[in-house]
Formats: C-alpha cells, structure tokens, sequence
C-alpha cells in the first residue's frame, strides 16, 4: 500500500469514527411527534389505520413511505378545488396553489393555513424537511426551496396521501 493510500485510509477511518460518535450522540428532535400532531381523536392504532387505508396509502401515511413518482393521477389534476388528508379528510392545499415541477409527484407552493407540521428528516443522511398533516399526523412528503414565486417553495407531496375534492 502506497503512502498517501495509508494515509486516506487511515483519513477515512478517523472520519467514519467521527461520524459513528457523532451519530450515536446528537438526535435531532422534531417539531412533529407523527400521529400526536393535533386532535388527539385521530391516534388510531396500526389496525385502524390498515382499515381505514389502502396497503400503499398505509406506507406513505404511517410509515413515512413514498409512492413511485409519474404515478398518481393527482399530478394531471387541473381543476379548481380543494387536497385533503386521506388519512383524516383535513383540507392541506388549494388547487390554486398547485403547480408542474416536472417531479413526478403533486407540488404545490403554499399550504393552507395550520394544516401541515414540519419535522426534520435524514432518511437520506442530509438534512430535508418533511411534512405531515397536523391533524392525523399521516406523513405527506417533502418541502424544497426551489419552487416558485410568491413562497419559493416546493411542498412535494405523495399522491397517496391526498384526496381531491372538487369546487
């Protein structure tokens, strides 16, 4: 083994260590405690919640999943009107607030006033700010700084979990 492959071994390693107590001693808290968010009437047990939910709904709502992009006909929805919660009913988004960014995933730009709650997520090791609705807690997705005027941002939300009710 060459020098400087020793050395960035040994860089790497001291790194790993690093990373691994770091880890094992910093958790961030969340801002949501999922399915304790709001009206304490909707923390149903895992059976009622499978009752209540398609399996694929389950996933994304309750187990923080995300359905495949391209995949929901939530995407192509144009007419005027009003995202709701499947898991609980309560209105997220208008449609007015809704736009293409091209993801593969419903995106909208501005939630309706209190009806989500943020908490931060490193599922992917960097930190995102995910979203849930702040009556059942049922997870929605994710919020980027890369949508539009006039907020700048990006609620992707998983089709699944929403229902569409028209004007």
């Amino acid at each position: 083994m060459s020098l400087s492959a020793a050395v960035l071994s040994r860089r790497s390693l001291l790194l790993a260590a690093i990373a691994g107590v770091f880890g094992s001693l910093w958790r961030p808290q969340p801002v949501l405690a999922a399915s304790k968010a709001g009206d304490p009437s909707w923390d149903l047990n895992a059976d009622q919640w499978r009752e209540r939910l398609s399996p694929q709904a389950y996933d994304v709502l309750r187990n923080e999943g995300t359905e495949r992009p391209f995949t929901s006909p939530l995407s192509e929805e144009k007419r005027s009107g009003t995202y709701h919660c499947a898991g609980c009913d309560a209105a997220l988004f208008s449609s007015e607030a809704k736009f293409d960014s091209g993801t593969g995933w419903p995106s909208f730009w501005q939630p309706l006033d209190g009806a989500i709650a943020t908490k931060v997520d490193f599922k992917l090791i960097l930190p995102r700010t995910e979203y849930h609705c702040s009556r059942c807690g049922g997870h929605q997705g994710h919020v980027f700084n890369d949508g539009p005027r006039p907020t700048g941002k990006r609620y992707c939300n998983n089709g699944v979990a929403l229902r569409f009710q028209p004007a």
